[in-house]
């Protein structure tokens, strides 16, 4: 039998790419992905285990914690393909990623195909030729260390999140998940989002005064010797936390005009060496939080656009949290920095970066171009989409910058004295910086969380002595007012993650779409606001598991999984340790385990008491966040809170406005067949009815939109009855089914995969078997278009294509468009309100998912 060398990876882009450099005598195809895990679903347990206690978890907590792994169904056909192309070859080559989560795919590959032929593990950080060849000389066998971390990473997961998440089920709301690193994610929102509720603002003055020569700007920093209070100097209660001299505003109109005409001396002029040096390459976190920050890029936008680069040759594998670079690399980043910039901007040795993340996976290099050279991103251009090419770019100037000398010059400060008239002494100051060489700023300047810092910002001062006069051409009084700390973006939480331990590289962007996705938290422009729903479940696990949502405990469980992975933990005495907890022992304490926290104190928790949130400044109204979502209650008082406000809004004063308006719902009455109450509300998208259901049942209530020749206030019970009992089912000649329902655009009859409009509403309730038959025979009507509506708003032409951002309405709902691609906007996006920055965010967001697979007619059987 001819040599026929079996290569498995994990997606078909990189099946691709690889296959092209092996040639003849390789079959290179993938998995997509893992092609099994635990189960998800009660219909995937198998049957011998499904009546077994621990089945539910997927994990035998009796037997060593052994998993249960199971084939995914949509992988079934897969597993098939590859097991007769492993027939047909002569060796098999897992050449999935080199992270835990890679060697995990390649031993459930080597699990499920059990392979008779020789296996070998073939692996590298980046998909060119040379990496490719060079992997194929140097394969070792799969890491069973590395396994076993992945392995336990996932049963810890699972323990978890099926522990935990039905507690949230019972006592707060059906369908909610907790997570090990997504709840301590969510409380860091919640408690920032806290910290603005409590905030309050202080307000204080100064005086900008534009000195001759050179028109600079100084600001008023002492009086009669005492320092101006400054934003830093007030806590968040608005009181000063520093004895300084607070200015009103008629003290600092008055001192500003008794200051007019005086004659103004430079008293102190301090210079000093400016200095700074390169970022160091990317590795994952800061490859987000810079995406974020110059691209727009969410965290999943960011790590969608890097794995097209990877797969198909364009950089080094983009999960890493190393700031390591190979010699080569090093080599061809001060070639090309040298050859762009020329040698002066390049220093003698190569500039190594020391690890700033504990338990740095040092086998990764950082995030690089791929190759011995690197391609220009000029070169490169025609071959990538505009997002795959400004991350490349992001990527090239990174890794060149890191390899450039440092930024040089001088820093400035003046300080500058006059007499007022009322014979006060007022002294201003300015701080200025001269770049004399550039550097690294030639290639790239990283990018920043606070626009409002200007640290290293170029700005000049003239060239003044102690002792000259300058002129002050204007004064003017400049009233401030202190902010409430700033929301968490993407970019800042990752790296607020990141600094606490928390959470890995290859999870942050699962992190940020999780709680983005289960209602957790929404997007206001690109900071992130948490729900009051968040609020609820922070407090119950804060209040009863705080243990599981502590910071310094989720950093030490990544510490315990680094330990199983470098073999110094064994992994079922943890799991033991964590699951069942531990006893009390040479003077340590007992410790509770996950599942006794759990179960042995459910009956404490008081779900009014978690889904009550106080508002500041008010102790007679109480927000609560129900089944239908968050209401504020005085006394029998009541009334709905929008699904969008953030938290922060929710003022005294807003509660008042909201409860003078009254709750939209209205009790109609009970329906006699099911006892249940029902109610008309006004919700997110129109008026509807429902009805009520018992406290803790999880079934899903039935709801039906009101008819638009209904309203809220005229609405009777037994015409909410009727709107309850839709849809209706109809079985036709055939025995088939025929749905009469009332849809988003109205109401319709559907057979199969066909549909029909009905002419109006209440042929809902009179449309016959017979009648739907013939207006289904009937051929679908083709709608036409009518004439384009105005944009809702116009946000200006694109930075970078310069072609022109709008907001549009269309069918389901405001988008905005760069005329080629369209993004729908999100909760907490309004049209009005939304800018270029979070428009350019929804675009890429858009572009990086691909277009939308097209729907497949089905054939015809013959």
């Amino acid at each position: 039998m001819a040599e026929r060398r079996l290569v498995i990876v994990e997606s078909p882009a990189k099946a691709k790419t690889i296959a092209g450099y092996l040639g003849d005598g390789f079959v290179v195809e993938s998995s997509i992905g893992h092609i099994r895990d635990l189960p998800n679903r009660a219909a995937d347990i198998p049957a011998a285990v499904k009546k077994e206690s621990w089945s539910r978890l997927g994990v035998n907590v009796d037997d060593q914690f052994q998993p249960l792994y199971v084939v995914d169904p949509d992988k079934k056909k897969k597993v098939d393909e590859l097991k007769r192309e492993l027939k047909n070859s002569t060796e098999l080559l897992l050449a999935t990623d080199e992270d835990r989560e890679g060697e995990a795919i390649a031993w459930h590959l080597l699990e499920v195909l059990k392979p008779k032929v020789p296996v070998k593990r073939m692996v590298f950080h980046e998909i060119t030729r040379e990496a490719i060849d060079r992997a194929l000389g140097e394969t070792r066998d799969i890491d069973d260390r590395l396994v076993d971390a992945q392995e336990t990473r996932r049963i810890l997961d699972r323990l978890y999140g099926y522990e935990v998440s039905p507690v949230l089920w019972k006592k707060v709301m059906p369908g909610l998940s907790a997570g090990r690193v997504q709840s301590v994610a969510t409380r860091l929102v919640v408690e920032r989002e806290r910290e603005r509720m409590q905030f309050v603002s202080a307000s204080y003055w100064d005086i900008l005064g534009v000195f001759d020569p050179e028109s600079f700007e100084a600001r008023l920093v002492a009086v009669d010797g005492k320092r101006v209070a400054q934003g830093r100097d007030f806590g968040d209660d608005s009181k000063l936390k520093s004895d300084v001299l607070t200015l009103e505003e008629d003290a600092a109109l008055s001192l500003a005009e008794g200051l007019a005409g005086a004659s103004f001396v430079v008293r102190s002029v301090d210079e000093k060496p400016y200095r700074r040096s390169p970022a160091a390459p990317f590795m994952t976190s800061t490859l987000q939080q810079e995406a974020s920050r110059k691209l727009r890029f969410s965290s999943q936008t960011t790590m969608r656009v890097a794995q097209r680069l990877y797969e198909n040759g364009f950089i080094t594998y983009m999960r890493t949290d190393s700031t390591t670079l190979s010699q080569a690399a090093l080599g061809a980043a001060r070639s090309q920095a040298a050859q762009l910039y020329g040698a002066d901007f390049v220093p003698e040795k190569p500039r190594l970066y020391e690890r700033k993340v504990k338990n740095a996976q040092e086998a990764h290099e950082a995030i690089r171009p791929a190759g011995d050279t690197f391609r220009m991103p000029a070169a490169v251009q025609k071959e990538l989409s505009r997002d795959e090419h400004a991350l490349y770019e992001l990527v090239w100037k990174r890794t060149v910058a890191s390899q450039m000398e440092d930024a040089r010059g001088q820093t400035a400060t003046l300080r500058l004295g006059a007499t007022a008239a009322d014979r006060r002494d007022a002294e201003f100051g300015a701080s200025g910086t001269v770049i004399t060489f550039r550097g690294f700023l030639a290639a790239y300047e990283e990018g920043r969380d606070d626009e409002s810092r200007n640290d290293g910002d170029e700005r000049r001062l003239p060239a003044l002595e102690v002792g000259e006069s300058v002129i002050a051409s204007s004064l003017e009084a400049d009233g401030h007012s202190t902010s409430p700390p700033s929301r968490y973006t993407e970019a800042s939480l990752v790296k607020a993650l990141e600094d606490r331990g928390i959470g890995r590289p290859s999870t942050y962007a699962s992190i940020m779409g999780t709680i983005l996705d289960r209602g957790y938290v929404f997007k206001k422009g690109t900071a992130l606001v948490p729900t009051f729903l968040a609020f609820s479940v922070t407090k119950l696990l804060e209040k009863h598991f705080g243990r599981l949502v502590d910071y310094d405990f989720t950093a030490l469980l990544e510490d315990d999984l680094d330990r199983i992975a470098e073999g110094d933990e064994n992994r079922v005495d943890w799991l033991s340790r964590f699951y069942r907890g531990t006893e009390a022992a040479n003077g340590k304490p007992a410790e509770e385990g996950l599942h006794a926290l759990v179960t042995d104190h459910l009956e404490e928790i008081d779900a009014r008491d978690v889904n009550s949130i106080e508002i500041p400044g008010t102790d007679d109204i109480v927000l609560r966040v129900g089944r239908y979502g968050p209401y504020l209650q005085r006394g029998e008082e009541r009334a709905s809170v929008p699904d969008d406000m953030a938290p922060d809004e929710m003022t005294r004063e807003k509660a008042e406005e909201l409860l003078a308006r009254g709750s939209s719902d209205r009790t109609l009455g009970v329906d006699p067949e099911t006892g249940r109450e029902v109610v008309a509300r006004d919700g997110r998208y129109g008026p509807y009815v429902s009805e009520v259901l018992e406290e803790g049942s999880t079934e899903k209530p039935r709801t039906g939109s009101l008819f638009k020749t209904m309203s809220l206030e005229t609405l009777a019970l037994e015409d909410a009855l009727r709107l309850l009992s839709l849809p209706r089912v109809l079985t036709a000649a055939d025995g088939e089914e025929i749905q009469v329902a009332n849809g988003r655009y109205g109401p319709y009859i559907k057979k199969g995969s066909e549909t029909r409009s009905l002419t109006d509403e209440e042929q809902l309730f009179t449309v016959t078997v017979e009648e739907a038959t013939a207006i289904l025979a009937q051929p679908k009507e083709r709608r036409g278009r009518g004439q384009a509506k105005p944009p809702l708003k116009n946000l200006g032409p694109d930075p970078t294509t310069a072609k022109p951002i709008v907001v549009k309405d269309g069918r389901f709902g405001p988008y905005v468009t760069d005329g080629e691609t369209n993004a729908s906007l999100r909760r907490g996006d309004e049209p009005e309100s939304l800018t270029m920055d979070r428009a350019l965010e929804l675009l890429a967001e858009r572009r990086a998912k691909g277009p939308a697979a097209k729907k497949r007619r089905p054939t015809a059987k013959r």
